[in-house]
């Protein structure tokens, strides 16, 4: 007769459960024919893209495609990130490469800085401490970032989930620097020196190019316009996975599948939502299963929801623009939550399992 579990085993076997239901079925197999058909089809479009700017010339309808640029470059980031997160090849080597060349090589930006950062979310997501996407110095995303601004800073945080998305024009300026920033930093790698060389090559070729193809003031507008518009694209289909959801304080302890389900957020949609948000709309199921090919996740969906509402662990999901009015009513509300963070419709359910779990499982 088997001993009972404790009740951090129990937690355990509830994700491992899981996993092993979703492998049986399939789910976890590579999908590398539609990400060849997806990457030869933003490859195409980029070609296209910079073929019709050649031949357009000197004329403002050029900003028209700074606006398609900056849309295609946003499918070449989330194919980044798919292949950073292994999702394409069966090889390592061949997803770390192409998520290097898609990244450097055409984004302009360090798959290894972005890479460090966001497995440092994926770990942690939403808490204080360990989650690097809600320690950022322009937005306070929790109450302790609020305490610690002067008054100025708290009268900004007052209002910041307005000049949230305005922010998110920077993003594409900000992504740039922050990558050479890291990849130039002392003490930086071999690898990393190479990867600098890649990044800022790619970002002085381009550079190069408007300035010598376009007057400065047309260059100046497409290149603002083309950083503006990829910023606001990319940020606007991270924003709504996390923000407004619980923020768990420095030390909280909790098990994988309620950390990952309980801090994240799907977004309802259809094929169109699919591919603005490049399947980051199914961001409870890709938190679980990282490596999980994008296609899959609408067909994995439902069985982590059925097996959420079985063990009763809160599912969130809404629509697009409900999840940005969420966004922009927390961040305007951040200092008002100083008395406890943990404040929130999932806080009963974050404290049980927290000390249900005990030692951080994730």
């Amino acid at each position: 007769m088997r001993p009972p579990q404790t009740a951090q085993q129990q937690y355990v076997s509830l994700y491992t459960d899981l996993l092993q239901a979703v492998r049986d079925l399939g789910l976890l197999r590579r999908r590398q024919g539609y990400y060849v058909t997806r990457m030869s089809i933003v490859l195409g479009a980029l070609v296209a893209v910079a073929a019709c700017f050649v031949l357009l010339g000197n004329s403002w309808h050029q900003l028209w495609l700074a606006g398609a640029l900056a849309l295609v470059l946003v499918q070449v980031a989330f194919l980044s990130h798919d292949s950073a997160h292994r999702q394409i090849f069966h090889s390592n080597a061949r997803n770390d490469w192409t998520a290097r060349i898609l990244a450097g090589g055409v984004l302009g930006m360090s798959v290894s800085w972005w890479r460090a950062k966001h497995n440092k979310h994926h770990a942690a997501p939403n808490q204080v401490g360990k989650d690097p996407d809600v320690q950022l110095r322009a937005v306070a995303f929790h109450p302790g970032a609020v305490a610690a601004r002067g008054p100025l800073g708290r009268w900004i945080a007052a209002r910041q989930g307005w000049l949230f998305f305005p922010l998110l024009t920077l993003e594409g300026v900000g992504l740039h620097a922050s990558s050479l920033t890291h990849l130039l930093r002392p003490g930086a790698s071999r690898t990393d020196r190479i990867e600098a060389a890649v990044v800022a090559s790619r970002i002085t070729a381009y550079v190069a190019a408007l300035y010598l193809l376009l007057p400065v003031g047309k260059a100046s507008a497409f290149l603002g316009l083309q950083l503006a518009v990829f910023g606001v694209c990319l940020g606007a289909a991270f924003a709504p996975n996390h923000k407004g959801m619980p923020i768990a304080p420095a030390g909280t302890k909790l098990d994988f599948l309620r950390r990952q389900v309980l801090m994240s957020r799907n977004i309802r949609g259809g094929v169109l939502t699919d591919l603005a948000m490049g399947g980051l709309n199914y961001q409870i199921e890709h938190h679980l299963f990282p490596s999980m090919p994008r296609p899959t996740l609408r067909r994995v969906q439902p069985i982590v929801r059925e097996y959420c509402e079985i063990h009763g662990i809160p599912y969130a999901e809404v629509g697009l623009f409900t999840s940005y009015r969420i966004v922009v009513g927390y961040l305007n509300n951040v200092g008002l939550r100083a008395r406890d963070p943990f404040d929130c419709p999932l806080a009963t359910e974050l404290r049980t399992a927290g000390s249900a779990g005990g030692r951080d499982l994730a």
